[in-house]
């Protein structure tokens, strides 16, 4: 079931999500060659902590047979790794790039989104991979409005990921969200054109283009979390919270 959000469910949510853009802001500036993923992760829970809010998923449940709940603030993933890297002692070097992905909870609303960033100088490719994935964001909510489909913003996702010549995960996806992280509907990063639930006014979204620059084949790391690539090629990933409105989306974690 959808649930079209009231403005006062909305004012709540901008409120969780502006802690979030403090966050990714300060991570930012944090992400150089030399320092851990952990250390990146005690940053985001500071923060989250010192704005009144609460990580949204810490505590999660693991989706996979004899994974263990997950206990960081963030999810960390590096390279071939594409999302829900945990953070450890891994340090990251020149020429790493970095997916980030976020959700805060404040006021019993979530905001979640993420970014990827590179560490140092990264490749001519990289840095490609890190822009499509942006782009690709914004082609998606073009079509995130009163009247369209989810399978508008997820077709023309597709379309512009793919005549870059890059490729997407079929396996995972956008949401909707709010008082849960993840709400109907699901908003896919690959579909036709007129399909799927129609958008309507008060509907909050995180969509999510993840695109690998080769295949597409994925696997689950022994930690039954991080989610890889089977060439080991790089992937990029960027997420934004919306709120559709009568005219154009509102993206409060931009």
């Amino acid at each position: 079931m959808i649930h079209i959000k009231s403005e006062k469910e909305i004012n709540l949510m901008r409120e969780s999500a502006q802690v979030l853009k403090l966050v990714l802001n300060s991570l930012e500036k944090e992400i150089k060659p030399g320092i851990t993923t952990n250390y990146l992760n005690d940053v985001a829970e500071r923060i989250i902590k010192e704005n009144g809010a609460i990580p949204s998923f810490k505590g999660v449940e693991c989706p996979y047979k004899g994974g263990k709940t997950y206990t960081h603030a963030l999810c960390l993933s590096v390279n071939d790794e594409i999302i829900h890297g945990i953070p450890s002692d891994r340090v990251l070097e020149e020429g790493d790039i970095v997916c980030v992905d976020l959700g805060v909870y404040k006021n019993g609303y979530h905001s979640d989104a993420g970014r990827t960033f590179g560490v140092g100088k990264i490749s001519d490719v990289a840095k490609k991979l890190i822009k499509v994935a942006e782009m690709a964001f914004f082609e998606g909510i073009k079509y995130a409005k009163p009247g369209c489909r989810i399978g508008d913003i997820s077709n023309s996702i597709e379309n512009f990921v793919l005549k870059n010549g890059f490729t997407l995960l079929e396996e995972y996806q956008g949401h909707g969200i709010g008082k849960e992280m993840h709400e109907d509907p699901g908003v896919p990063n690959m579909g036709r054109k007129g399909s799927g639930p129609r958008i309507e006014k008060g509907m909050a979204l995180a969509i999510e283009p993840m695109i690998c620059e080769g295949s597409n084949e994925v696997y689950v790391k022994k930690d039954k979390w991080t989610i890889a690539t089977v060439d080991k090629k790089l992937t990029s990933y960027y997420e934004n919270t919306i709120i559709i409105t009568e005219n154009e989306p509102e993206i409060l974690t931009f």
